[in-house]
């Protein structure tokens, strides 16, 4: 009831006028202090914080670093040459290419980097905030959907994938074409019915006399090339991703000092790191924080084990109960769900690469769009553009949940 209510309070933020970040820190807190002191019918000892919190510190570093890097490009006027090469003003031809784009790099990225990479990049291309909103909602689609068929993409992934339930193969060939599907039905629901935000030109700021100096194009290309190194640091060392990130903020951290080693104190302190960290979104970090900290509690005290054993004894047939579990990841995070499903069915009954395992991860990645607090990548986006609860329910919502079935019906169809 206590997690409802903050919920609740959450997606009618614009109406009761609470910060969605205090409601979700609230919640978080209450959640485990009313855990601890055995008022939630089951007793949890104040270790299972502490292992719980080790992996909420993980993705709160690793937020933290993936939104310093991209705030340093940006700073740098990095953004700017990517700006002048994006020429189109046409409002549906740029959602294909925005959404493409953020299909593929969530893939070698992440979706949480790939979510704060292109909204960052929306708020430069865009002047409009109903298009930078519309378009936001298709790059949360398309990053989850693109997080789904890579074994690094989303943190689900990645724990299927060093567990050893699902190998590179098979989450690829697998889960690609439905990945695929849950973003091409979207797009072409709304290029045939376009909506507000699609008719005619976009608003957009003139960039064709913005030449990006030698700075703004070292910066830029030092960027990408350390976020595409996370995965691979991963891969390397097998240290957690937050690692490979504050290393890789580390090395563009140590650069842009040397960059700026002879200028002004002035000018050094305005793109320093340190600088630059005073402008990251905090309240969209305690957001996410106090979410993560609330679902802990959740798992903490055993209710998503009973409803995992709920749904196994609802839904027989696993294909309707990971197609319900993916639904429901848009209200509850879907790292603990993931958790508990492996944790209740061993490899003797579903063997590595078996399709219970590879729709997981496709369920579990794409329908957190459902909802915008219903993946990393669309709490990020929540917090960078300010979108509003009730808005993405109405306009990207039923796009998203139409885009999802599209997948599973793959899924059955092949299956």
């Amino acid at each position: 009831m206590l997690f409802s209510a903050g919920y609740l309070l959450i997606a009618l933020e614009n109406v009761v006028h609470l910060n969605k970040a205090g409601v979700a820190l609230f919640t978080g807190v209450t959640l485990w202090v009313l855990a601890v002191m055995g008022f939630l019918g089951v007793t949890i000892e104040h270790e299972a914080l502490s292992q719980h919190f080790e992996s909420v510190a993980e993705l709160m570093f690793f937020l933290l670093a993936a939104m310093a890097i991209v705030e340093l490009i940006d700073t740098h006027q990095g953004f700017s040459w990517i700006q002048r090469e994006i020429r189109t003003t046409n409002a549906r031809k740029l959602l294909w290419i925005v959404s493409f784009f953020t299909f593929f790099l969530s893939a070698v990225l992440d979706n949480l980097t790939t979510a704060i990479v292109m909204v960052t990049l929306l708020k430069k291309l865009l002047n409009s905030r109903n298009e930078q909103l519309f378009f936001a909602g298709f790059v949360i689609i398309a990053a989850n959907a693109g997080g789904a068929w890579s074994p690094i993409g989303d943190v689900t992934t990645i724990m299927l994938w060093n567990s050893g339930h699902i190998s590179t193969v098979a989450i690829v060939s697998e889960t690609l074409v439905p990945s695929l599907i849950s973003l091409l039905i979207p797009l072409l629901l709304v290029s045939f019915m376009p909506p507000s935000e699609l008719r005619g030109s976009l608003v957009r700021e003139d960039h064709s006399n913005m030449a990006p100096n030698p700075e703004s194009k070292a910066v830029l290309l030092a960027g990408v090339l350390l976020l595409l190194w996370v995965p691979l640091f991963k891969f390397l060392t097998h240290l957690p991703p937050f690692m490979g990130m504050l290393f890789s903020l580390s090395v563009l951290w140590l650069g842009t000092e040397i960059l700026h080693r002879k200028k002004t104190e002035e000018i050094k302190k305005q793109f320093s790191v340190a600088g630059v960290l005073q402008r990251v979104d905090t309240p969209s970090v305690l957001f996410f924080l106090g979410i993560l900290l609330a679902v802990g509690a959740l798992e903490a005290i055993g209710a998503l084990q009973i409803l995992g054993e709920g749904l196994a004894s609802t839904f027989p047939n696993f294909q309707y109960s990971n197609a319900f579990l993916g639904i429901l990841s848009s209200v509850v995070d879907n790292v603990p769900l993931v958790a508990g499903v492996v944790g209740m069915y061993p490899l003797e009954q579903y063997p590595a690469d078996h399709e219970f395992w590879t729709l997981l991860a496709y369920c579990a990645g794409t329908g957190g769009s459902m909802l915008v607090i219903g993946s990393a990548a669309g709490v990020a986006a929540m917090g960078l553009l300010k979108i509003d609860f009730v808005w993405y329910l109405k306009r990207i919502a039923p796009l998203a949940l139409l885009g999802y079935l599209g997948g599973v019906a793959w899924f059955m169809i092949m299956g």
